[in-house]
């Protein structure tokens, strides 16, 4: 099984190393990685240009002005030639090296269209200490309404469902995530399967997880978003979420996990 992972960068000459060593340090070979930059303006190009000969052809990469990270995550899909895609930030990294050969022993061994498990987040100050477990493990579809949704860096899909389910929709700007997702778990009813296990390390400070502006746009985009996909929900319902992840926290720190 061909797995493509894609990356969308930009600016990106701080954190860009560590996501692209974690994939050179998996201990399986059948992927092909694809970086899509927004015309980066500070080292990205040559961080890519470095490691490229270390991809032995694997490595294909392009730098363009986007619509932003959405634009170029679909960007990435339409260049995949792998059987399952998967998006790992530039941010972020692998937080082991057996994570692509656990995603395609999982789609090898289960007849399903889809995998996903969990993520944790750590400070750029410390990449070793865990804020915030993000376990999967609870979620089921209906969750959904409550703006609730397995950890999207650990969703792995297959190719040919994309035509069912459609790409990332530009127009919003921090939630698109959640919609894709929603298209294909709630209303596409894709087969899913959850595996129990830490893949990807994700720094705090990014589009998703950078304070109370952001917040307020994932509330505004979520609602936008299921409303106009059928499903009800309102914002009390969307904001019990936050007691959940209060409870990540206090859980992380409690157990060290």
């Amino acid at each position: 099984m061909k797995i493509t992972i894609i990356t969308a960068t930009y600016n990106s000459e701080q954190t860009l190393s560590d996501t692209i060593n974690s994939i050179l340090q998996q201990n399986y070979d059948n992927y092909e990685y694809i970086i899509v930059d927004g015309a980066s303006k500070d080292n990205t190009i040559n961080i890519i240009k470095k490691y490229e000969p270390q991809f032995k052809g694997k490595l294909k990469w392009i730098s363009e002005k986007d619509k932003g990270i959405y634009d170029a995550m679909n960007k990435g899909i339409s260049l995949a030639s792998g059987d399952v895609f998967g998006i790992l930030n530039s941010d972020d990294f692998f937080t082991s090296n057996d994570i692509l050969q656990t995603i395609a022993r999982s789609f090898n061994e289960n007849n399903v269209d889809a995998i996903y498990g969990d993520i944790h987040f750590v400070n750029n100050t410390n990449l070793n200490k865990c804020i915030r477990y993000y376990s999967s493990k609870i979620f089921k579809p209906y969750l959904m309404r409550f703006g609730l949704m397995p950890a999207h860096p650990s969703f792995y899909l297959k190719r040919e469902k994309i035509q069912q389910i459609g790409l990332y929709n530009t127009s919003y700007k921090i939630a698109s995530d959640f919609d894709f997702l929603l298209r294909a778990i709630y209303i596409r009813k894709i087969k899913t399967l959850y595996i129990e296990k830490d893949f990807v390390t994700m720094r705090v400070g990014g589009v998703s997880t950078s304070g109370l502006s952001s917040r307020i746009l994932i509330m505004k985009e979520h609602l936008k978003i299921l409303k106009k996909n059928g499903v009800y929900s309102n914002v009390l319902l969307l904001m019990l979420r936050y007691f959940y992840k209060t409870y990540e926290i206090i859980n992380s720190k409690l157990f060290n996990k």
